[in-house]
């Protein structure tokens, strides 16, 4: 109760896609098969490195960390979506609005670090491959994803912190499809300088830190991979981190396009379509990404379904 008595909001209104009245049952049914998918298609990946022995080595480790991210970044977005496409209740409350800036700090921040992890380990299985074992252990690779896990959670908190602490006697309507921290911004008439250094200043640091080293493991990846002689052996090598590299552009660009735009570029239309991308479109096409350009995932898939 003690947040409350510093804001007269006790209540959000996301606004969502208010001005397309007409498109709601379609927009309802896309992100119902959205969703769905995103839920199958994770828990199925799960599922199957989890049962599989041959797959407990630290690249399906981190695919299954991957999973569960994105099941948790779909989930914080889209079941209260689909209430407001079938119910219209547009209203949020102001602890499950601050709830929602934290876990998508948390979520985004950890997946950050998760997709490093992964091109840390693409780097060693290609570059030192005789060092594997002893460089990225089950033990290593456990210990550098809960790292990934904490890194996000102390910033979640600190952003949870500092918007708690915001003032909203504007208008309580957040034209967005959830709480999210530029929206709330423009809400706020408080001083809002702190957070808006925050997301340029040391939580870009905090991006800028998996950045570099992934592009430091890449560098290396392809410096190594153009030292085989053969195209066969580059394009075989290669192969086995395309996919996490599919990922990384898909995520790094939406994510960058939505926060390290200027404020002249601003738009809230292409916010929502940038939202819509890692919250719905990139947690379906992750699991298919990897699983399809993976053989030793479908062949244990196949498998599977074959002695059933």
């Amino acid at each position: 109760m003690e947040i409350y008595n510093k804001t007269s909001v006790i209540e959000f209104v996301l606004l969502g896609f208010y001005d397309h009245p007409d498109l709601q049952f379609i927009l309802f049914t896309i992100f119902t098969s959205l969703y769905i998918t995103a839920l199958l298609t994770n828990l199925l990946t799960i599922a199957v490195v989890s049962l599989a022995p041959q797959l407990h080595s630290p690249m399906y480790i981190l695919l299954c960390n991957m999973s569960l991210l994105d099941i948790s970044f779909t989930t914080m977005v889209i079941p209260k979506l689909l209430d407001i496409f079938v119910t219209g209740n547009h209203t949020i409350s102001y602890s499950g609005c601050i709830t929602q800036i934290f876990f998508f700090v948390f979520l985004i921040v950890s997946e950050y670090y998760i997709l490093a992890v992964m091109a840390y380990d693409r780097y060693v299985a290609i570059c030192i491959p005789l060092r594997y074992q002893q460089l990225m252990s089950n033990r290593v690779c456990l210990l550098l994803a809960s790292l990934c896990w904490c890194v996000g959670l102390l910033e979640a908190v600190l952003y949870a912190i500092l918007i708690s602490q915001c003032l909203f006697c504007k208008s309580n309507q957040i034209n967005h499809l959830f709480c999210d921290i530029k929206p709330m911004i423009k809400l706020s008439c408080s001083d809002t300088r702190l957070i808006e250094t925050m997301i340029h200043g040391p939580s870009a640091f905090i991006g800028f830190i998996p950045s570099v080293l992934t592009l430091v493991s890449y560098a290396f990846i392809i410096t190594t991979v153009m030292k085989i002689p053969s195209s066969k052996g580059r394009y075989k090598t290669f192969s086995t981190c395309s996919s996490h590299l599919t990922v990384i552009i898909m995520y790094y660009g939406t994510i960058l396009c939505m926060y390290m735009r200027p404020k002249s570029a601003y738009a809230i239309d292409q916010d929502k379509f940038f939202a819509i991308l890692y919250t719905a479109v990139i947690p379906v096409l992750n699991p298919l990404i990897y699983t399809l350009r993976n053989q030793e995932v479908k062949g244990t898939l196949f498998k599977k379904r074959g002695k059933t």
